[in-house]
Formats: structure tokens, sequence, C-alpha cells
């Protein structure tokens, strides 16, 4: 008996995931839990280096300003609730001190330019079509930093709005690096702040506009995390107390179902090698000095060892969190 209903995806045949591919992860929420994965396995990721950004918008700007090399000036930020703040980024780069912010954004700038020219991979993951526009300065911004929402307008952004920015998105990747894939998801992340039913209206154009740019045969690709959660984990025991985020089950599910269609075959053995390898560092002993734990301890620096020769880029941590 089958209970579920589950959407087909085929194996990717050109370029797949491996390790010696390039990752750049770029989007909302939930990229980083498909990064976290990633950098739990050891692949080669750099994940929003301005942190979480939810709207399309927003990643155009950064991937412009980050081919263009912008350097950011003091007039470009502001202060509110004792800390320095940019429109442009998310509140982890924000800093009581205005020099390190400055620092963390052209140092973001920086990473992200380098990373873009080399990826091999750019996985970007949409959140909301919603925007908010800074009435002062007449621009949409990425983060309102808890600025009251008077001093903004809310508005959504129409499917032609949304697929002239992915476009414009696309031609500014493909002008660094033209033969990256290029992976767009829609986050399964509901918005209900918005309302019901306004979620739904902006996961809808996020969904239609994306359509209007993947081609596969351009190295354009889609991965159905929204439909996924929607429809084949359809039930409230996979999110997390909010009723509104995947719980870990559903990470956990969402990846898998990434790892099968993404990931090359041909290194899945040593993916379980990483795995083993987490799982050993991240095992607490009863007794530390003990002759075991130290045989244990030895083996495990032996497996590291012979990882590291086949990849030289992998290290670890010697405190390591279990997935």
């Amino acid at each position: 008996m089958i209970l579920q209903t589950q959407i087909p995806l085929k194996q990717q045949q050109y370029n797949p995931i491996t390790y010696q591919s390039k990752l750049l992860l770029l989007g909302s929420c939930f990229s980083e839990n498909i990064g976290d994965k990633l950098s739990y396995f050891k692949f080669q990721t750099v994940q929003n280096p301005f942190g979480i950004l939810f709207q399309p918008k927003a990643i155009e700007r950064l991937v412009l300003n980050s081919i263009n090399e912008k350097k950011y000036e003091e007039d470009e930020l502001f202060f509110h609730n004792e800390q320095w703040h940019s429109f442009d980024s998310h509140s982890k780069l924000s800093s009581p001190s205005k020099e390190t912010l400055l620092e963390n954004l052209n140092q973001s700038v920086s990473l992200t330019h380098n990373t873009l020219k080399n990826a091999s991979h750019i996985i970007i993951t949409l959140g909301t079509a919603w925007v908010y526009r800074f009435i002062e300065i007449d621009q949409i911004v990425a983060n309102c930093h808890k600025i009251p929402q008077k001093k903004f307008l809310k508005e959504i952004l129409s499917i032609n709005d949304i697929t002239k920015s992915l476009d414009a998105l696309v031609s500014l990747i493909r002008s660094v690096k033209y033969d990256a894939s290029i992976i767009f998801t829609v986050s399964p992340v509901r918005h209900l702040k918005d309302g019901f039913v306004e979620n739904q209206r902006s996961k809808s154009h996020l969904t239609a506009a994306i359509h209007e740019v993947v081609d596969e045969r351009k190295n354009i690709h889609y991965f159905p995390s929204y439909e996924i959660m929607m429809d084949e984990l359809r039930d409230y025991r996979f999110y997390k107390e909010d009723m509104i985020h995947p719980n870990t089950v559903a990470v956990n599910y969402i990846w898998e179902r990434f790892k099968n269609a993404w990931i090359s075959e041909d290194i899945k053995t040593i993916m379980n090698t990483v795995e083993n390898i987490q799982r050993g560092l991240s095992h607490r002993p009863f007794n530390p000095n003990s002759e075991e734990h130290k045989a244990f301890l030895k083996k495990l620096e032996q497996k590291i060892k012979a990882l590291q020769g086949k990849l030289p880029h992998v290290s670890f941590n010697k405190e390591s969190k279990a997935h």
C-alpha cells in the first residue's frame, strides 16, 4: 500500500555535485539548512556571505555589488538600536562599531566575488515575493532591522518583476562563471506573518517566475523544496512547534531528496566515511582516559588522515554536531 504521493525527481547527469565542486548558497534560511548539510559532509561551500536574504531583489543586488567589487562607505550605513546596519545585509553583519560593519560588508563582497568566479554550483532559495521599500530613500531593502514599519511601504513583486530580476541575476552570474549550474528553489518556510492568502500569492509568484527562467539546456534548474514539504510531507508532525518551519525530520527528508537528485553516486562511499568520522568526533566517552577510548581516537585520527590524503581541503573540528 502506498501512503504518500512522491514528486518524481531524476538524478542529475550533467555536472552533479562532487567533492571537487565549489558551491555558493544564497537566499532564505532554508538555503542554510541545505548548506549546513553540505558543510557537515565536507563539501566546499560558502553560504550567505551577507546573511539570510529572503527576496529576489536583495539577492540580485548582492550579486551585482559583488561582481562590481563595490566598496561600502560610511554614508551608506545607519545607526539604530545601538548598532550600525546596512539595508543590504542581514543583521548578523551589524555591529556596535561602524568600522567593524564596513569591514564585514567589504569582506563579504570580496568573498562573494571570488566564490562566484570559481563556483561550479550556485543554489538560490527564494523565500518571499513581499518586499519593503524604505520611504526616505525610495529603495527596496534586504532587511528592515526592526525600524518601525510605518517608515516602509510593503509591496508584492509581480511575476514579471521577479522574472526580470532573475533574468538579470542569471546574466550577472554568467558574466563571471558561464558554466556554473544554477539551481533555484522556493523555501518551504511559510511566511504567515504576511497572511495565509498573502503567503500563497507570494510563493506562487516566485514559482511562476522561476519557471520562466529555468532551462536545463542552459544549465538552470529547479529543485522542488516547497512542493516536497507541501505534498510529500503533508502533516504537522514535520513542523517545529511554531507550525511554520520544517523540523529536523523534514529537513533531513528534503536533504535526502536533494542528495539523490544532485550529488554524484560515485562519492556516496566517501560521504559515509565523513559521517562516520563526524559521529566519532561527537562521541562522548564514559571514561576519556581509558585505553579503549585512546585506541578509538587513534583509529579515528587514521581515518581522518586517510580521507585528507584523498581530499586535502577537508578539515574537522574537535567539537562536531551530529546531523
